[in-house]
């Protein structure tokens, strides 16, 4: 099943990866899933803001509006994630349409494979980097391209400015 908010997340990537990770999702990512578990895109862009907030948690913001301890979620502080210059994304699947998974071993749809695993494949398949790879910090849910370029490249054409014209997307 189509997920609608899916969609709209992938029109904030950048336009170099836009039309890919749409033909991904709605021809292989989509097909691929049959029981009642779709994959959503719970992250693509984030602000250098957004990702400051991450990178803040479990390390100088503790404390949920609840009173609950926040763990650390990521080790990229602004401007070092894929996600400011938007190749980058992070998925969950959505189990009977309304609850969040991310049961990396599960197959919701008993075709043998974990529906995880079945994403992984795919974006892999298509150059993509999984961050479930990563020794030092596994991030299951992220997935990147980096068309050779390190983060720091990235910023310093975000700080120099080199955008497509008429966008705030770096030339790639």
């Amino acid at each position: 099943m189509i997920d609608q908010i899916t969609l709209q997340r992938i029109q904030t990537l950048h336009p170099k990866v836009r039309e890919e990770v749409h033909q991904i999702y709605v021809n292989e990512i989509v097909p691929a899933l049959t029981g009642n578990a779709t994959c959503r895109f719970a992250y693509t862009s984030r602000t250098f803001q957004e990702q400051a907030d991450l990178y803040a948690q479990g390390r100088t913001r503790l404390f949920d509006n609840k009173g609950r301890r926040l763990g650390i979620v990521t080790n990229a502080k602004a401007g070092f994630s894929y996600h400011q210059y938007g190749t980058a994304l992070d998925i969950c699947l959505i189990v009977d349409g309304k609850t969040a998974s991310w049961e990396t071993n599960k197959d919701f749809d008993r075709d043998g494979v974990a529906d995880w695993g079945e994403v992984v494949r795919i974006f892999k398949s298509h150059g993509w980097t999984w961050g479930g790879d990563w020794k030092n910090f596994p991030d299951r849910p992220h997935f990147e391209k980096t068309f050779g370029l390190s983060t720091k490249q990235m910023m310093a054409k975000w700080l120099a400015k080199d955008f497509i014209p008429g966008t705030n997307y770096i030339k790639i």
